[in-house]
């Protein structure tokens, strides 16, 4: 792993705790729905009791619908077993402050049973086991995420009360690289980014999207687990920024019919010495010959793997012909028709994954990239030729178009269960079993609107 320094230390903290600039810390961890879970402490209990300790937190917290609902399906918890706890402890690498919430400070936990092992199925236990195969090797996964999200100038509350329709974008047409587009909610996005470098994040830059109100803030690409554990902080930060602003956003997926909510998830890996180990300038597309064999490896498993980057039933709603969003198994050198992308140059050579949508559990997908990456290395697949044009229309195998067709496909995967083991898999195929059999038995507006009167 990495070696990662902490945006505030332990003995900052306690300075700031001493001199009463900061009273609260949270303890989080990030659930399967890629949400925070946790507790506020008051900073003097924390430092004393809960820092070297821990805390515990129901088990269930990684066995429920995103309703917060117990359901059936996953060993790991459920009545049968109590509804026991498990273990957060927090990584003091992820320190830091919030400045969105005044007197806070936050950091990342964790999690572990009683007995002190892992909980396998925590996204960010995922992601470390893959890194930890990686390190075996002497590698070093770096990642950076682009975001996207649809801004609206209603509160979460009247969005709710609303049903979500009817709901005023922030911009009233497409604001894509529009200078003039983000002037005119930079008062919310310059809060972001701020207050985001504030907490210890190296923020990039902001530009307009496609959809009404769409925009999207970058951070500096990093090593893989510090990227997703600010990924993370980073969209609880954005939507609670929002709300202090009279606003709500959302990283939804597909929010309508126009453009859906991305994110691109861009990965290299790097040695001990930290020279780039998929890149080679002589080599045609820049790619050394273990890239070949990593990116042959992200195509022959991505159909299997896909439930790991689009997670939801809304995912699969941005799959479609023509919208930037990618239908096609397919790898090309910077085209943005296909799944998988590959641009830079030396240093800045990455692949691109473009399946993965605003809904995205970021532990989850990177652990899957870097999982198929090695899949690919260790049977030395060959790469296909690239494609060179429109992907959609280029007869390459299709992404799955349900997330049924994902689960069944995830759970059938012998790539997958060597990588992450019996457990990991049938837990996220019971995730993916009760949001679909949510979805089958839920009456929507779309029905109504078409059958209420005409059927």
């Amino acid at each position: 792993m990495a070696d990662r320094r902490p945006p505030l230390t332990v003995e900052e903290l306690r300075r700031r705790v001493d001199s009463g600039d900061v009273d609260t810390v949270v303890l989080a961890f990030t659930d399967m729905q890629g949400r925070l879970q946790g507790k506020r402490f008051a900073a003097r209990f924390f430092l004393d009791e809960v820092l070297e300790h821990g805390t515990e937190g129901c088990d269930y917290l990684l066995a429920v619908d995103a309703e917060m609902n117990t359901v059936d399906g996953y060993a790991m918890s459920s009545w049968e077993k109590g509804y026991g706890d498990f273990a957060l402890h927090g990584d003091a690498a992820t320190l830091r402050l919030t400045p969105w919430n005044p007197g806070t400070a936050l950091i990342t936990a964790d999690l572990a049973w009683h007995d002190g092992s892992p909980v396998a199925a925590s996204p960010r236990q995922v992601l470390s086991r893959q890194l930890d195969r990686l390190a075996e090797r002497g590698w070093t996964a770096c990642a950076g995420t682009e975001l996207e999200f649809i801004v609206f100038r209603d509160t979460y509350e009247s969005a709710w009360e609303r049903g979500y329709r009817h709901l005023t974008p922030a911009n009233l047409y497409n604001v894509d690289y529009s200078v003039l587009g983000t002037g005119r909610i930079e008062p919310l996005l310059r809060r972001i980014r701020n207050e985001m470098g504030a907490a210890g994040m190296a923020v990039e830059s902001a530009k307009g999207e496609c959809n009404l109100g769409q925009h999207e803030i970058t951070f500096r690409y990093s090593d893989a687990l510090t990227t997703c554990d600010q990924h993370s902080v980073y969209k609880t930060g954005a939507k609670e920024i929002a709300a202090q602003e009279g606003m709500a956003l959302t990283f939804m997926a597909k929010y309508d019919e126009r453009e859906g909510n991305s994110c691109h998830i861009h990965l290299s890996l790097r040695d001990e010495d930290g020279s780039p180990v998929l890149a080679d300038d002589g080599a045609p597309h820049g790619m050394s010959e273990l890239m070949r064999h990593f990116l042959a490896g992200q195509l022959a498993v991505l159909r299997e793997f896909t439930l790991l980057h689009a997670p939801n039933i809304n995912s699969y709603k941005r799959f479609r012909p023509g919208s930037f969003a990618p239908t096609a198994v397919a790898w090309g050198p910077d085209n943005r028709t296909c799944a998988l992308r590959v641009i830079g140059r030396g240093p800045s050579h990455r692949l691109e994954n473009r399946l993965p949508g605003g809904d995205v559990n970021p532990y989850l997908a990177v652990a899957g990239m870097v999982a198929a990456g090695l899949y690919g290395i260790d049977n030395a697949l060959d790469l296909p030729e690239p494609c060179t044009g429109n992907a959609y229309t280029g007869g390459a195998a299709r992404v799955p178009a349900t997330l049924r067709e994902a689960a069944e496909l995830w759970e059938g995967s012998g790539p997958a269960r060597a990588a992450f083991g019996d457990e990991v898999v049938e837990h996220y195929a019971t995730m993916a079993r009760v949001e679909q059999e949510a979805y089958d038995t839920a009456v929507t507006d779309w029905e109504r609107y078409r059958s209420f009167e005409r059927m």
